[in-house]
């Protein structure tokens, strides 16, 4: 049983025939993929609060030190991020920050939101302005929270992490599996186009990563909303000095989601934390959002790599790099909501920039 499934009521059932081809998989069963894609995007940290307080995270400040993101600061990003041809907003913050900040909570109250998320919605009418696609992920969502800022995104996301309990995650506040899956599973019920993922090196075990793989293939099998599953190493940081997976681990777990997930669910590597050079042959087939513009937030101590560098990794794969947008082109239009599929078909030099890419 996965742990908090059941207080979730998140019934996943994965069989054990399942998990065992899982763990047979090796990197010379899959086969390299037809192209290589990237997201063009600006990332906006709208907060830097979270209830949690994972050991491997340096993205959270403490309560007292966390900074919000002012509408202007979101307006002037968005604004130098479509000026450098990008095409996504990525909005992240901790899980439920006005919960636990104070100070957060009487900013937003200030600004006339009652909750972090009626703010998120603000900020995604902001990049909608600016000539950017929203995609945001603020962690877990109930329904009513996802519900109020899904019309306004091109696609959203949460990483699952692991199915596992790990010490990684310890305290008063852990994360719960079965809140993250159901955060995916009401994703799929409102429609959304989602991106999840595992984190590699967190204190899971290689049976924790083929559960993970295969409840995300569930989830998937029944709503057909998962578009990409990213496999991101855990990586040394201020806080976390327990080590990063090694090369063999890495290509084992790439091949292992590549074998498990659908063929349309693609498997994407992070380029500025993971070596996808060395696991391009184990199936991975996109290298997610990059910015121009902007810091990985979330892990500042490895900038992104320039456009030049991610033709390179497809260059020594011998496949072409191709541009997406936020959310893939095979759920376009039918997933898109009236606001996107309103931005998508503008007759504005957003409108262009967006149907340059789908073409």
């Amino acid at each position: 049983m996965i742990p908090g499934a059941a207080a979730y009521g998140v019934d996943v059932r994965i069989e054990e025939a399942a998990v065992e081809r899982a763990l047979a998989v090796t990197p010379v069963e899959v086969a390299s993929a037809d192209e290589l894609t990237f997201a063009r995007n600006v990332f906006l940290p709208l907060t830097t609060a979270c209830r949690y307080t994972c050991t491997y995270c340096t993205y959270y400040d403490v309560p007292g030190q966390a900074s919000l993101m002012t509408p202007e600061e979101i307006r002037e990003t968005c604004r130098t991020g479509a000026d450098a041809g990008c095409t996504e907003a990525l909005f992240t913050f901790g899980d439920d920050p006005d919960d636990r900040y104070t100070a957060v909570h009487d900013q937003l109250d200030e600004w006339g939101h009652g909750s972090i998320h009626e703010y998120l919605r603000e900020a995604c009418e902001i990049a909608l302005e600016e000539g950017l696609l929203p995609h945001a992920n603020p962690g877990d969502q109930t329904r009513e929270q996802m519900e109020l800022v899904a019309d306004l995104n091109a696609s959203m996301g949460v990483m699952l992490e692991t199915t596992a309990e790990v010490q990684a995650h310890g305290g008063p506040r852990a994360k719960s599996p079965g809140q993250r899956l159901a955060t995916i599973r009401t994703a799929g019920e409102l429609g959304v186009p989602f991106t999840t993922g595992i984190l590699v090196g967190i204190g899971e075990d290689w049976r924790d990563r083929a559960e993970s793989l295969l409840a995300i293939r569930e989830m998937h099998e029944r709503y057909g909303h998962v578009q990409e599953v990213i496999v991101q190493p855990v990586v040394d940081n201020e806080r976390w000095r327990g080590g990063t997976p090694d090369l063999a681990t890495m290509r084992r777990v790439v091949a292992m989601a590549r074998a498990v997930l659908p063929e349309a669910v693609s498997v994407q590597a992070p380029p500025n934390l993971a070596p996808v050079r060395d696991l391009l042959d184990c199936g991975i087939d996109d290298l997610g959002g990059v910015s121009p513009v902007t810091d990985d937030y979330i892990n500042p101590d490895y900038a992104w790599p320039a456009l030049r560098e991610l033709e390179d990794v497809a260059d020594y794969g011998g496949v072409p790099l191709r541009e997406r947008l936020p959310i893939y082109e095979r759920f376009v239009p039918e997933w898109c909501s009236p606001r996107i599929r309103e931005a998508l078909e503008a007759d504005d030099a957003a409108g262009e920039r967006y149907r340059a890419v789908l073409e």
